[in-house]
């Protein structure tokens, strides 16, 4: 056990240039040096900006606690509370400074962040563990695989023993991959020809950024509300238990602003069905303004009644050149995807994408709060 550990809500500063900011920016370090730790990067952590810019969001609260050791911050953990959707769940992100881990800072900080969620009448909790792919190739030995899908997380990992030491059960896995970009030209060029070739001609691309046309608004609503019906990127797409959020074009003109205002850019290409006029799928592609070398593959949707017609290749492969058109200083792309989407993995694979590791995501019921228990899982 390490000193006397001291547990404290962040206060959120209103700039980042104020004296009272300086705790701030200590918790979103402590983030970001987990994260090197992890992956060996800094890609997926935030700046203090980006960071600051997602606090606001609307359709979420956060509270962010942290831990603090003879005055220093040596832990956060970030609590999202759903607010549209959801209401049952509170999703927690722990993050312990490496020299900290293993002397009892996390398993404090988590106790403290299920209280504040019981607090919040959540009764859900989703937790999640990061696993890089080299940690998966010595892990054949001893693998956690999930309640249902596909994939493991290795046993042998100090946040799986932690997960399940607290409570928590493994719900499923994501595998997280990445590409490099820009995409060479000549596989490009083969991977537009077998999409094309497939849908004879059937189809028609519509492209955008940020704001979506006003003549495709209500057909991206649609689309958004089928996400039960779909091929995804985006594990977390799925109707949970029948919460889900219902769009219309309000609701997505609302999104599209909170994207731009937390410095977002939105790269989109959907595709229409000419001879019956709707749009039947489309990919999105985040840009962070703060890095625009680092991007993130969202949603790719396709009806299903449309699938069979590398749809998922031709919207990929051309959001990703006017991705490299518009933000040519990208240097690599990320995504997520459930290993039972074959399709999908698939269509990564053919464009370059690599298994970079997996996320673990974990599951736990908080007792007697008297409500149904509803939630992602």
């Amino acid at each position: 056990m390490t000193s006397t550990v001291e547990i404290g809500q962040l206060w959120i500063p209103d700039s980042l240039d104020r004296p009272d900011a300086r705790d701030f920016l200590d918790a979103v370090e402590v983030s970001r040096k987990v994260r090197m730790q992890i992956w060996g990067s800094d890609d997926l952590a935030y700046t203090p900006l980006e960071k600051l810019l997602e606090l606001a969001d609307p359709y979420e609260r956060q509270v962010i606690l942290v831990a603090r050791v003879d005055g220093n911050i040596v832990g956060t953990v970030d609590i999202a509370l759903p607010l549209a959707d959801n209401m049952d769940l509170a999703e927690f992100t722990l993050d312990i400074l490496p020299e900290y881990q293993g002397q009892g800072v996390g398993r404090q900080l988590l106790e403290a962040a299920e209280q504040v969620a019981r607090s919040e009448r959540r009764s859900v909790i989703l937790i999640d563990t990061n696993h890089p792919a080299a940690s998966l190739v010595a892990a054949e030995a001893g693998q956690l695989v999930p309640d249902s899908g596909l994939g493991f997380v290795p046993l042998a990992s100090r946040e799986v023993e932690f997960a399940r030491r607290t409570g928590y059960t493994l719900q499923h896995i994501e595998q997280f991959s990445s590409c490099s970009l820009p995409l060479d030209s000549e596989l490009v060029a083969s991977l537009q020809a077998e999409a094309e070739e497939a849908n004879a001609g059937r189809y028609r691309l519509h492209h955008w950024t940020d704001r979506c046309p006003e003549e495709w608004l209500e057909a991206v609503a649609a689309l958004e509300n089928a996400a039960g019906e779909v091929v995804t990127d985006d594990p977390a797409a799925a109707p949970p238990d029948g919460q889900e959020m219902v769009f219309d074009g309000a609701i997505l003109r609302e999104t599209e602003e909170v994207a731009i205002a937390q410095g977002r850019r939105t790269v989109v290409t959907a595709v229409e069905h000419i001879a019956s006029g709707p749009l039947v799928g489309l990919t999105t592609i985040s840009v962070l303004a703060q890095r625009q070398d680092v991007v993130f593959q969202d949603d790719t949707l396709v009806l299903q009644q449309h699938r069979g017609n590398k749809l998922g290749l031709l919207i990929k492969v051309a959001n990703m050149q006017r991705l490299s058109e518009q933000f040519p200083d990208a240097r690599v792309i990320y995504t997520w995807n459930a290993p039972e989407n074959r399709y999908l993995l698939t269509v990564n694979k053919q464009l370059g994408f690599t298994t970079a590791g997996v996320t673990g995501i974990w599951r736990k019921e908080l007792p007697d709060l008297g409500r149904k228990v509803t939630s992602e899982g």
